[in-house]
């Protein structure tokens, strides 16, 4: 039986697979100061978004997390609604792209890509 860490931010096997593709894309793989930032910004039908961009500055209240191989940073305010959360990727017919199982979030909107807590 594995365990899970507490308090971090996860990543899928696809996520990773994608995450790697999009850094390949953005010729930033060959370059180890780059990662993978996730953050919340209030927006969207429920509330709160998500975000996602490659940075490679971490500023000073930046959390840092490696989950499947993955560098993850957000900001503290962004972890708060982030805990526990993880990354996945859908390309399948109902819908294509990364998505989020976050556990804090009391709804979400059709489209998955805004929540409440």
């Amino acid at each position: 039986m594995s365990t899970v860490a507490e308090n971090t931010i996860l990543v899928s096997d696809k996520a990773k697979a994608k995450v790697i593709q999009l850094m390949q894309d953005a010729e930033v793989t060959n370059d180890s100061s780059y990662f993978l930032r996730v953050g919340v910004v209030g927006g969207g039908c429920s509330g709160l978004s998500y975000k996602l961009d490659f940075d490679n500055e971490i500023k000073p209240m930046d959390q840092v997390f490696e989950d499947n191989g993955v560098k993850v940073v957000t900001d503290l305010k962004s972890f708060l609604y982030l805990v526990n959360t993880e990354l996945d990727f859908s390309d399948g017919l109902n819908g294509k792209g990364f998505y989020f199982n976050n556990p804090n979030a009391s709804r979400s909107c059709g489209c998955g890509e805004s929540f409440a807590v």
